[in-house]
């Protein structure tokens, strides 16, 4: 089964405005493709569509969230992560306000919308301020159950969510614990750690590298900040290295957590995502092949990797 985790926040952002009559909507004229257009046709007069202003996105986000209420504002990664990363640093941050980041259509699997709109720099960008927490579900259910936690958490947070279907990896009763990672499945060889989509793709590796022989360990790693230092720990002291996958800028992302984690208690460590360049224009599938994010190329990076590991040779 295949669902756009997009789909699970416009579902999800109904629910929270039938159980809580303080949860507020914003949108910078995306609605309908943010799926907040739910909660808009339900609570028009909860629902604030700013225009094409994430500025004054951020800024009446900020001003509802100083008179008690809890704004879900939705935007396009590429637009809510950094035109207005001045209005999050100082509005949002500086004061520590009860706002929810939504940015939908992060990452290259945006596809055909081309480089300028496929966001791999906001998990850095977001990482790097001062009470920001940030999260990537990897599949609808897990998002759904993101969005139920975070509506109770108090303070601001960003939760980066994809245009594309992703396959459904947990079941409907997934409870999402801010700080904590999965295991979803064990191995000795070497840990993957993933975020978002890219977590399936390390799964499909994991299929096809343990029929070669292989013990592969994969670790759904959705909370990126606060990150589960104590399970990154325990990978490394299990398996003979370290994956990190994420469809995001190589630096300033998930790989860059787990080196911070891991700079006391060195192990082998490959991180895997886009090498300092822009996106292009092409279909999703085509564009993770392009940039060695498809399975194929995943697989044959990590047979090196371990091979490196364990025999010294890529060979």
């Amino acid at each position: 089964m295949m669902k756009s985790t997009r789909e699970a926040f416009g579902e999800t952002l109904l629910e929270l405005g039938k159980e809580n009559d303080k949860i507020i909507g914003l949108s910078a004229d995306l609605q309908d493709s943010t799926k907040a257009i739910y909660f808009q046709k339900e609570f028009p007069e909860r629902f604030f569509n700013v225009g094409i202003s994430e500025q004054d996105l951020i800024g009446i986000s900020a001003g509802i969230s100083s008179e008690g209420f809890i704004p879900f504002a939705s935007s396009f990664a590429a637009f809510i992560a950094t035109r207005p990363y001045d209005q999050i640093r100082m509005l949002l941050c500086y004061n520590n306000l009860n706002v929810k980041l939504v940015a939908t259509h992060s990452g290259l699997t945006v596809g055909e919308d081309g480089g300028s709109a496929q966001c791999l720099e906001d998990i850095a960008l977001m990482r790097v301020l001062p009470n920001m927490k940030v999260f990537q579900p990897c599949d609808a259910n897990e998002t759904k159950a993101l969005l139920k936690t975070i509506a109770k958490d108090i303070g601001p947070c960003y939760i980066r969510l994809s245009r594309a279907d992703y396959p459904i990896i947990f079941d409907e009763n997934k409870v999402f614990t801010i700080g904590q990672g999965d295991i979803l499945s064990e191995g000795d060889d070497i840990s993957i750690i993933a975020t978002g989509f890219m977590v399936s793709k390390a799964l499909e590796v994991k299929t096809i590298l343990e029929k070669e022989g292989l013990s592969i360990q994969v670790i759904n790693m959705s909370s990126i900040k606060p990150i589960d230092k104590k399970l990154i720990f325990e990978c490394a002291k299990k398996t003979k290295g370290i994956v990190t996958i994420e469809e995001h800028q190589s630096f300033g992302g998930l790989g860059a957590a787990v080196l911070e984690v891991l700079s006391l208690n060195p192990v082998p460590v490959k991180v895997i995502g886009v090498n300092d360049t822009f996106g292009q224009s092409g279909k999703a599938e085509e564009l993770l092949s392009h940039y060695g994010l498809d399975t194929p190329s995943l697989t044959d990076t990590i047979r090196k990797f371990i091979n490196k590991v364990k025999y010294g040779s890529e060979g």
